[in-house]
């Protein structure tokens, strides 16, 4: 172990980006420059490749982590924890918010990657509904129901009364998969089925019904269940 400052000057995180840029840091580093300090025993460089170890060795993984967990790893307290925490939520936003700059939803593709980060964090089955105008752009979007970590409700009346309740001619509905596989399963064909039958009765079209998994995702529209 040695601390930052007995590390050659050019090696420091804060003096590569300096020197090089951020994009010059490894995910250690990276991490190492948030949380800012080590603790005894430990820089902060090697703190945080305890705490991306403790997160599968991915830093993706950090995602995972919960308060309780990142309290267990040595040399993260109650401030540090709280910062993991922070910067996980704080790139989901940032996710979301590039996205967002574009106004219409049409694409499945788009709206899969908008919403991604943030479904896929859901360790149990979200439903979220986007409710449309007719050129596909945002009115609101609500999340009508969460369940468990291989299930959710999907209350088809519930969703159709918000489009009326928004003036929206259109919908499109999401839901996660946490295992990460984003294959249909019959009850997702059935539902959706179900859910594109009535809307069409009251005049409603349902764009697409995506299921989001782990940075894959399915769209039913185009494996032809909407037909």
């Amino acid at each position: 172990m040695s601390t930052i400052m007995e590390i050659p000057e050019e090696l420091r995180p804060y003096e590569k980006v300096l020197l090089r840029g951020p994009g010059s840091l490894d995910d250690s580093e990276l991490l190492a420059v948030i949380l800012r300090t080590g603790t005894k025993g430990q820089n902060s460089v090697e703190l945080a490749r305890s705490i991306i170890a403790a997160g599968g060795g991915k830093l993706s993984g950090i995602r995972n982590l919960s308060y309780r967990r990142l309290l267990e790893i040595p040399g993260v307290g109650r401030v540090k924890a709280i910062q993991i925490l922070c910067l996980c939520a704080l790139f989901i936003r940032f996710s979301a918010a590039f996205y967002s700059e574009r106004e219409a939803y049409e694409s499945p593709e788009w709206v899969a990657h908008r919403y991604m980060e943030e479904l896929r964090s859901e360790r149990r089955e979200t439903v979220r509904v986007l409710y449309l105008d007719s050129g596909d752009r945002l009115i609101a979007e609500e999340t009508v129901t969460r369940g468990s970590t291989d299930s959710a409700p999907f209350p088809v009346r519930e969703i159709l009364a918000g489009a009326f309740r928004h003036d929206a001619p259109r919908i499109l509905v999401l839901h996660n998969h946490p295992s990460g596989d984003p294959d249909p399963s019959d009850e997702d064909i059935e539902v959706t089925r179900r859910l594109f039958l009535s809307a069409r009765l009251m005049g409603i079209s349902l764009s697409d019904h995506l299921i989001i998994g782990d940075r894959k995702y399915s769209s039913l529209r185009d494996l032809g269940i909407l037909t």
